[in-house]
């Protein structure tokens, strides 16, 4: 077994028991925590293999990935609800072993064969992309865009693996083990990127909007009584 076989197993698992919990918490039925355990384990290499031209029927050749991922969701959704709070107070843990492994398989199939500008992209979609896909169809706002740090470490990664850096099975096992530790601890920190609201902007407009209308139509009146 490979090192890139490795960290295929590693995230299939991660995420196939993410989007199964998060079936299960939005009271999806038993087809539910199926289609979106598979579609947060699979569907950012789908979206990858898009991007860089690989063909999406290759994921039929993965039987062995696709087993793994139905067994992970399966004991996801007959596990003692104990068990479960227990696995969602880890939660972020778990999450990051998936964007870990999953962005180092992702950024490793382009090494190689394309720019370091697609092992970056082919690295983010391998990471997040399934992730976002479960949240929109679990009807959330995508927390990999609005959480803390998340993205960018997947990004890391494949700029690492892109510019030919680390290659060695163990020097690839110790990339994966790093990208964990700074995505909990961004965790931990709450780092975030910069943001900007425009909600409370606007809001604040409207509001020094109408104080002023307000203020206008009072000195009117006032006026008017004299």
């Amino acid at each position: 077994m490979d090192i890139f076989t490795v960290f295929s197993i590693i995230g299939t698992i991660a995420f196939a028991m993410s989007g199964a919990i998060v079936a299960m918490e939005e009271e999806y039925d038993i087809l539910g925590v199926y289609v979106l355990g598979l579609v947060t384990a699979f569907g950012g290499g789908i979206v990858r293999n898009l991007l860089i031209g690989i063909p999406i029927t290759t994921i039929w050749t993965q039987g062995m990935l696709l087993k793994t991922a139905v067994i992970a969701m399966t004991i996801a959704f007959v596990l003692p609800v104990k068990w479960l709070q227990t696995w969602k107070k880890s939660e972020a843990f778990f999450d990051a072993i998936g964007l870990s492994a999953f962005a180092i398989q992702g950024a490793l199939y382009a090494a190689g064969k394309y720019p370091i500008s697609a092992c970056i992209v082919a690295a983010m979609l391998t990471g997040i992309g399934g992730g976002i896909i479960r949240d929109v169809l679990a009807g959330r706002k995508p927390l990999v865009l609005r959480d803390e740090i998340y993205a960018v470490w997947a990004m890391a990664a494949g700029a690492v693996i892109g510019l030919g850096w680390l290659k060695t099975p163990l020097e690839l096992l110790i990339l994966f083990g790093v990208v964990i530790v700074f995505r909990m601890l961004s965790v931990h920190y709450d780092w975030r990127l910069p943001r900007r609201s425009l909600k409370f902007a606007l809001a604040q407009s409207v509001h020094t909007d109408e104080k002023r209308a307000a203020a206008a139509k009072n000195e009117q009146v006032e006026g008017e009584h004299q």
